[in-house]
């Protein structure tokens, strides 16, 4: 249920991307400003999860997750009948901020509830859950789309049985955690431990890295390969699917067998590789492998990532820690395209992957060469 519940933060945008077009050509919106449609709930739910995490860690993961679902369900179906673009917009940064409650207490019910290596494994089972839900849903976007772009919005209501079903099966599971003044100063004390902000500044460069294929590639294959929507939904799947496969049977063990800063280094390392290779490549089987390889990087990375995160946050303040994560993952996520236009617009698609593969590449050289016990750095 954990892991369903979790996957809405990765439909939160999907589901009406494929929509989108019809939504400007029939409520006349302006295109460059009907965009942030897809990206606004980044923003507020990088904002937002911190926040919502600390509240889950002092009245209880529970009392979070489930009025999330339920202000998710709401704010995501009221889209289907908002006509003008400021009240969509306002709808869809309110539910960012219902997905940020969602990613934040449903990782710190994760982490709390396994510890160690089935802790690691739980956290890559979710990675694999958003993996494929970021494959599915979309799709499923796009067919009720076809019947009418309303319809998808309708998708937004799973919040509600998914609320019904946590709190019968998680009531006797999850219990307020007693944070005091005491507590509190110990969060600070952990936000200022060098490897903390390190893993979350690594969290945000990875998804800047990733979101730099998840954008531009489907720009880049149709100037070069006339690729159509259908051909660049493959490639994007072709990333998905690598990254559900390595994360689900993978990742654990290449934790377990070299630790967790080089086996993020290795992660960042086949990020680095596959993007620098993609702008070479005009065989289609050989840009499926490579997108299929970069996937499977990132699906070595965020769950190494959050496990680490786990191992250096005290039990009673997990959840704030994981949901600084995630807000540094969806800050990255935000931020990508305004990193990477400046780029696009002097030196074209091909110098956006060279950047994002360097950038993948500073992260990945200094663990190899440093890496040791596993810790990401070193107090």
């Amino acid at each position: 249920m954990l892991l369903l519940a979790g996957s809405l933060t990765t439909m939160t945008g999907g589901v009406i991307a494929p929509i989108l077009p019809d939504m400007i050509q029939q409520l006349h919106f302006d295109p460059s400003v009907a965009a942030h449609l897809v990206s606004i709930h980044c923003l507020t739910i990088a904002l937002s999860s911190p926040l919502l995490g600390i509240l889950a860690d002092k009245v209880g993961s529970l009392w979070v997750l489930v009025p999330s679902l339920l202000l998710y369900a709401l704010f995501g179906t009221v889209g289907a009948i908002i006509q003008s673009i400021l009240p969509l917009l306002v709808s869809r940064a309110l539910l960012g901020v219902a997905s940020g409650g969602i990613a934040a207490a449903s990782l710190g019910l994760l982490g709390n509830m396994y510890d160690g290596q089935q802790r690691s494994q739980a956290l890559a089972y979710a990675t694999t859950t958003l993996t494929i839900a970021g494959i599915l849903f979309p799709l499923l976007g796009g067919w009720l789309g076809n019947i009418n772009w309303r319809f998808t919005f309708g998708l937004y209501s799973l919040g509600i049985p998914l609320a019904v079903v946590v709190v019968v099966m998680l009531r006797q599971q999850t219990q307020p955690t007693k944070v005091n003044q005491i507590a509190s100063n110990k969060l600070g004390r952990v936000l200022g431990d060098r490897r903390v902000v390190g893993l979350l500044l690594t969290l945000g460069v990875a998804s800047i890295v990733m979101y730099t294929v998840v954008i531009y590639a489907p720009l880049y294959f149709k100037a070069t390969m006339n690729a159509g929507a259908a051909l660049n939904g493959i490639i994007l799947a072709a990333r998905a699917i690598g990254a559900a496969i390595i994360s689900a049977f993978a990742a654990q063990r290449l934790l377990q067998s070299l630790g967790t800063a080089r086996a993020t280094a290795v992660g960042f390392a086949l990020m680095a590789v596959t993007l620098a290779t993609l702008p070479l490549l005009e065989q289609l089987y050989l840009i499926l492998f490579m997108a299929g390889l970069f996937g499977a990087g990132f699906g070595i990375v965020l769950p190494s990532l959050y496990s680490a995160l786990a191992d250096v946050a005290p039990v009673n303040l997990r959840s704030s820690i994981l949901a600084l994560g995630t807000g540094a993952g969806f800050l990255g996520q935000f931020f990508s395209p305004i990193l990477l236009s400046p780029v696009l617009d002097s030196s074209g698609l091909p110098s956006v992957f060279y950047t994002a593969a360097s950038l993948s590449a500073a992260i990945a050289i200094p663990l190899i060469l440093f890496g040791n016990d596993g810790r990401i750095t070193t107090r």
